[in-house]
C-alpha cells in the first residue's frame, strides 16, 4: 500500500524543451558540451558554485554574449505549467492520504524564472510535505543519495513508496532502493492519469 508519492518537477508537473538551451547555445557559438562543461552545469546544479560563478564561466567560453542572453539561453528549457496539473497535486493535497515530496534536479535560475512566470508556484509548492530543489541539498538524481536522504529524513518505507520521474536513470536508482516507479512519457502520459497507470499500487 503506498503512503509516500515522490515527484519530479520537469516534465511531470511543468513541461521542458530539454533540447532548447544546447540549440541555442549552439547559435551563440557553443557547440558541443564537453565533459569540463557537465561538470559545471552539475555544480550548478548542486549549488556547489553560485549563479555568478556559473554565469562567470559560461561568459568566458562566450565573450561577446551578455548575461542576460546567457540566462535567457538557459532557461530556455523551461515551458508552461498546466493548470490542471495544479488541480490534481492540490486535490491530493486536501485529501491527505498521501505523504507528497517534491524531489527535483533543479537550480537557482531556473526556480527564479519559475517563480517570476509560473503565477500559482507558491500555490503549488505549498501542496507538499517536504519541498526538495537538488541546489538547496547538495544532491542531485540519479545518485542514489538523494534517494538515501529522502527516506531517512522521512522514514520512509521503499515498498510503501512510489517515484514518479520522465528519465529512466533517475527511476532506475530508486528502483534499486526498492522504491517503485513510474518512467512516465511526458509526450503521451500526464501525471493526472497517475491512479488509472499505476492502478495496481493503489
Amino acid at each position: 500500500m503506498i503512503k509516500t508519492i515522490i515527484f519530479d518537477f520537469g516534465d511531470v508537473f511543468i513541461n521542458l524543451d530539454k533540447l532548447a538551451t544546447e540549440k541555442e547555445l549552439s547559435k551563440l557559438g557553443l557547440t558541443s558540451i564537453t565533459k569540463e562543461l557537465e561538470f559545471i552545469n552539475e555544480s550548478y546544479e548542486t549549488g556547489n558554485i553560485t549563479t555568478a560563478e556559473f554565469i562567470n564561466y559560461y561568459r568566458k567560453l562566450l565573450p561577446n554574449t551578455s548575461e542576460k542572453q546567457l540566462i535567457d539561453v538557459w532557461n530556455a528549457i523551461l515551458k508552461d505549467f498546466p493548470k490542471h496539473r495544479l488541480e490534481f497535486i492540490q486535490k491530493l493535497a486536501i485529501e491527505k492520504k498521501y505523504q507528497l515530496i517534491l524531489l527535483s534536479n533543479t537550480n537557482e535560475l531556473h526556480i527564479d524564472w519559475i517563480k517570476e512566470n509560473i503565477s500559482f508556484y507558491y500555490d503549488f509548492k505549498s501542496c507538499f510535505d517536504a519541498f526538495y530543489l537538488s541546489h538547496e541539498i547538495n544532491l542531485r538524481k540519479p545518485n542514489q543519495d538523494i534517494f538515501k536522504f529522502v527516506l531517512d529524513n522521512h522514514r520512509i518505507t521503499p515498498s510503501e513508496t512510489i517515484f514518479i520521474d520522465d528519465t529512466f536513470a533517475n527511476t532506475n536508482a530508486a528502483k534499486q532502493l526498492g522504491i517503485n516507479v513510474w518512467n512516465n512519457n511526458p509526450k503521451i502520459e500526464d501525471i493526472t492519469k497517475l491512479f488509472s497507470i499505476k492502478s495496481n499500487l493503489f
